[in-house]
């Protein structure tokens, strides 16, 4: 029982070191840009496609104790010709997250204290633009823009019409970095699961007589159409709702 009693204390001593540690990097955010009102929510968003394909747009929050995962979302770009557009991806991500929170309210996510966008100063442009048309004048806003060599350590901030650098060791930049990567990670992350989603539906849909219930079982039972391709004849036979006649179509389709 002491070694339980330990470990929570030491577990909420880190937690108490880590919420004390990020007041401080919201206060460091605060001082360099001269923000009005304290941070202790931050939200930050990040777009990934590949050539116009499978758009997702990526949020992430970070708050007093760390990154918080159940206030992640990601948004399937849905605006047509929207798909290749960093700013018309951003409007429509940014439009969607806030719309819903004014029309819901209290039925949705709290609005943060400070928005993080991955972009310079056209993402900038384009993002305020969406929040002052939903009358969120005062909510601040910051973009992020990597260097000419896109190397870390050279990024440039744009806030309220002016540009800043920091020091290459300040820990606030560090911390502004960890925010970006972390919104960056997921965005990819959303993208390729999105990608994949796609690669299966396309595969299996080019088969002859395999309906919506037949792809069903063989991807839950698969997991993927690159899995099914890979599968021999008897592990096909063997899903549920797949009859032999119906596995030797499957077999012959990947292995012809």
């Amino acid at each position: 029982m002491l070694w339980l009693k330990k470990n929570a204390k030491e577990s909420l001593n880190r937690k108490l070191y880590e919420t004390n540690n990020n007041k401080n990097l919201f206060e460091g955010v605060s001082k360099k840009f001269d923000l009005k009102n304290a941070i202790s929510l931050v939200e930050v968003y990040d777009n990934s496609h590949i050539s116009g394909t499978n758009s997702v747009g990526a949020m992430v929050t970070f708050g007093n104790e760390g990154f918080v995962k159940k206030r992640y979302r990601k948004f399937d770009i849905k605006t047509k010709g929207a798909e290749q557009d960093d700013f018309a991806m951003l409007k429509e991500v940014l439009s969607r997250r806030f719309k819903r929170a004014i029309l819901e309210k209290g039925n949705y996510l709290t609005l943060p204290d400070l928005i993080l966008i991955d972009g310079g100063k056209g993402q900038y442009s384009s993002a305020k633009e969406v929040l002052n048309e939903l009358g969120l004048y005062d909510l601040p806003m910051i973009a992020i823009a990597k260097g000419k060599m896109r190397n870390s350590g050279n990024e440039t901030f744009f806030y309220n019409g002016k540009s800043y650098k920091f020091e290459k060791n300040d820990p606030t930049l560090f911390f502004m970095q960890r925010l970006r990567d972390e919104a960056h990670r997921f965005a990819i992350t959303s993208h390729r699961a999105k990608r994949a989603k796609g690669l299966s539906k396309s595969l299996l849909d080019q088969i002859d007589g395999i309906g919506a219930i037949r792809k069903r079982s063989l991807l839950n039972h698969f997991g993927s159409a690159r899995a099914v391709e890979s599968a021999s004849f008897d592990e096909i036979k063997s899903v549920e709702g797949v009859e032999e006649k119906v596995a030797k179509k499957i077999y012959n389709f990947f292995h012809e």
